[in-house]
């Protein structure tokens, strides 16, 4: 899944970051720096029960601004060139196993 980022410049900052609060799947960099993009990765077998885009309900994305905002504010404090403002972006991000073996991955960038 990271792949998909770093095959375009992106630079993985964190996986699987978690607080006392939740969990954040994936954030990276852009290759400017300027942009810090939070990824939350989701998986299904199939469509059953709605799309795995379906999965991430405004709860689940207010949730997940809040950690970005205690990631961001954690890094702040810990880093000099974090003290800067930085443009942020929620993605989602889907995996789709396939015949064969082979996974699907799609990313809605911007998801919300």
């Amino acid at each position: 899944m990271a792949g998909w980022y770093r095959d375009t410049g992106y630079e993985l900052l964190a996986a699987n970051w978690r607080c006392s609060e939740g969990e954040i799947d994936l954030v990276f960099e852009s290759p400017s720096g300027e942009l810090v993009v939070f990824c939350e990765v989701k998986s299904r077998t199939s469509s059953c029960f709605g799309t795995a885009f379906d999965a991430v309900t405004v709860t689940k994305q207010r949730r997940l601004r809040r950690l970005a905002a205690r990631w961001l504010a954690e890094r702040r404090s810990a880093a000099p060139k974090w003290r800067g403002t930085r443009e942020v972006r929620f993605d989602v991000a889907v995996v789709t196993p396939e015949r064969g073996g082979c996974m699907r991955v799609e990313v809605l960038e911007g998801a919300f």
